[in-house]
């Protein structure tokens, strides 16, 4: 989110109207839209797009970062249509954990007799993973907050997942209740090994610092290895981009 807040601030100042993909009243869209509220409209359909104006400035379109691929697709398409110059970040604005989520709920859901999604009724991310479970075949799907709301009568193979903001300890108790016969077979459709690189400046600062250093301590500048930007939190990054 901080990412978005970043590129909405960004583009808007280079002068850019910005298209943002987000549900009407979602404190992350009603977060990111006061960024530069007079230069930044949000749409969630393709009807509302129709409706835009055409806009004098360059285009940007970003997104809020917990829809799911096919709410962000079909309104992202239908932008393009009518903005074809239409900027757009490098990297996809969803989240990263939540689009990955879906990924490997599309790939079991058909093979589970029901599925249990773990989350909030108010989280967005977590109600786009049940209605992905339902559209893609399961035919029992329930959200539940935590164990203590799991139905009595679920049988045969259950899958689980969890919204992206729902604590591990939530998902442990929903396992244990279940207590599978068979164990729990965990599926993954990639690794989660994002990197968020820093902006120029904060690299530059970065090796001036590890030159500096390196010179103090009389080692040589040439023999040492430089300093890997891999090897930072992606919440440090993220912090420093909020702060550029």
């Amino acid at each position: 989110m901080t990412k978005v807040h970043h590129e909405v601030k960004t583009r808007a100042g280079k002068g850019f109207h910005i298209v943002y993909v987000g549900h009407e009243g979602h404190e992350e869209a009603v977060g990111t839209m006061a960024v530069a509220p007079q230069a930044i409209t949000r749409v969630e359909s393709i009807a509302e797009v129709n409706a835009l104006p055409n806009f004098d400035q360059p285009v940007a379109m970003l997104a809020q970062t917990t829809l799911s691929h096919r709410e962000w697709n079909e309104v992202a398409v239908e932008v393009k249509k009518r903005f074809p110059d239409v900027w757009t970040p490098g990297r996809s604005d969803l989240c990263f954990a939540t689009t990955n989520r879906q990924s490997a709920l599309i790939s079991i859901a058909p093979k589970v007799d029901a599925f249990v999604v773990i989350g909030s009724a108010n989280s967005s991310n977590t109600r786009a993973l049940e209605r992905l479970a339902t559209e893609s075949g399961c035919a029992r799907v329930y959200r539940v907050n935590s164990a203590d709301e799991l139905p009595t009568d679920l049988h045969g193979i259950v899958g689980v997942t969890a919204g992206a903001s729902a604590p591990e300890e939530l998902v442990m108790g929903v396992l244990e209740a279940l207590r599978p016969a068979h164990g729990v077979e965990e599926i993954f459709v990639t690794d989660e090994d994002e990197y968020f690189p820093p902006p120029r400046n904060i690299r530059d600062l970065q090796a001036a610092v590890d030159v500096a250093v390196t010179a103090m301590c009389g080692a040589s500048v040439l023999a040492t290895p430089r300093m890997d930007d891999r090897s930072l939190a992606a919440s440090t990054v993220l912090e420093a981009l909020s702060q550029s």
